[in-house]
């Protein structure tokens, strides 16, 4: 992975603390799913949840922003034991500085993953900005960097194993696995 990262990137990659993440679009396809009676349904990758929980136990903490509000959403987050999730909020920027105020984090420590315009304003005041792959392209072009990986299909296990890697700790997480 290192290789295919620069190394600038992987300098920004070294500072970051936090990890913030859209929903739609980027821990999912941003595809909406809804039965007869209105129940909204999300399709999460269980390799992005593995990433998350991994990322999470080398000290990188992981927090939620997202325009819209689904329960699906506080389900998948509450079983991967993230509780910085703030949903309905269109205006993210609110939900960003909470976040960094209560964890006493510099923007510059954060990493931000999205895939549309209301990404935007996170985007480019974190340090590491990161668009998935299929992401819409102005998010691509203000992003420091894009995901092989589209939205809901492993990019977000794809930035959590660049992180890792860029911090030295891949290798130390990958023995749990070996031994």
């Amino acid at each position: 992975m290192q290789n295919m990262v620069s190394e600038k990137i992987l300098k920004k990659a070294r500072s970051v603390k936090l990890l913030i993440l859209d929903v739609d679009g980027v821990l999912t396809d941003g595809r909406l799913f809804f039965d007869d009676q209105g129940v909204e349904y999300k399709c999460f990758h269980a390799r992005d949840g593995h990433g998350i929980k991994l990322l999470r136990q080398t000290g990188v903490e992981v927090a939620v922003i997202s325009g819209r509000k689904s329960n699906s959403v506080a389900i998948r987050m509450k079983n991967l034991g993230i509780d910085l999730v703030y949903q309905g909020h269109e205006d993210k920027i609110a939900a960003f500085y909470e976040i960094l105020e209560k964890l006493s984090i510099a923007p510059e420590h954060a990493a931000h993953v999205g895939d549309d315009l209301l990404d935007l304003p996170i985007m480019r005041r974190v340090g590491l900005s990161v668009a998935v792959q299929d992401a819409n392209f102005a998010v691509k072009q203000y992003a420091d960097w894009c995901t092989q990986t589209p939205g809901g299909l492993g990019a977000v296990r794809e930035v959590c194993d660049m992180i890792m890697q860029a911090q030295g700790r891949f290798d130390q997480v990958l023995k749990l696995f070996l031994s």
